[in-house]
């Protein structure tokens, strides 16, 4: 885990208590243009709201409003056990046809993965209609958590045919699924795809790092093969701090 970052002593010299402008705004100005200079560079922990007021001799709640005006911007995260750190950078995303960990790994960022849910399991109604099997028929259910360098970005849930059952959580671990998928002779073609927006459930915010009730960006997906065999049914949602999809529209 990266220690906290020595912010240089002459970044808040200019803190004016006698200005009309509030001390939170002020503070928070200067965080952010040392962030965006990189002063502080992105992974940098801050160091504690109590210490840092103390250090710039600043009420604690002027401290607490200023750095969560940065993580509204989406400039820090707050993580639990760890502290307060400079984002890594927002994920844009084509709406094309490759996996989150592809796009990470692309853009240079290091994709990590927790394997919440691994069961093979009956299909239900609704799995069943879109990977176009008998309802009850086995399926491969996944649930994961998908971080960038560190920083939770996203809860990937999948539904795949049987017989990518031997997919297996260490598989999973170090790589993508698409790329397992590509392994076992599967050649992406086409998908269906719904983006949406809602409230996060409890267990989503608790494992995205956000507010209860905060909003998080949605995705569905039917992925299908060369042969026009659905393979994978995905139900994502994601950090909208963090994250955005990206649409290139053409005038036909």
């Amino acid at each position: 885990m990266q220690g906290e970052y020595p912010l240089p002593r002459d970044l808040f010299a200019d803190l004016d208590k006698t200005s009309p402008i509030p001390l939170y705004y002020q503070l928070a100005t200067k965080l952010e243009q040392a962030i965006r200079d990189e002063v502080l560079p992105p992974g940098a922990r801050l160091e504690n709201e109590i210490a840092l007021a103390q250090r710039l001799s600043l009420s604690r709640p002027t401290v607490r409003r200023a750095i969560q005006d940065l993580v509204d911007k989406g400039l820090l995260v707050r993580r639990r056990g760890v502290g307060t750190q400079v984002v890594h950078g927002r994920v844009t995303r084509n709406v094309d046809l490759t996996s989150l960990y592809e796009d990470l790994s692309h853009t240079g960022q290091t994709p990590e993965t927790r394997v919440i849910s691994h069961d093979i399991r009956p299909a239900n109604d609704d799995e069943a209609a879109h990977l176009n099997l008998e309802a009850g028929a086995p399926v491969l259910h996944l649930i994961r958590l998908r971080s960038a360098d560190g920083v939770p970005l996203a809860i990937l849930d999948n539904t795949l045919p049987t017989d990518f059952t031997t997919i297996s959580r260490d598989d999973l671990e170090e790589h993508g699924l698409y790329q397992l998928l590509r392994e076992r002779g599967v050649n992406m073609r086409i998908a269906n795809q719904r983006i949406g927006a809602r409230e996060a459930t409890t267990r989503e915010s608790d494992l995205l790092g956000i507010g209860k009730r905060a909003a998080v960006l949605t995705m569905s997906r039917t992925a299908f093969d060369t042969t026009g065999r659905a393979v994978e049914y995905g139900q994502h949602c994601y950090r909208p701090d963090l994250y955005s999809f990206e649409i290139t529209l053409v005038d036909r």
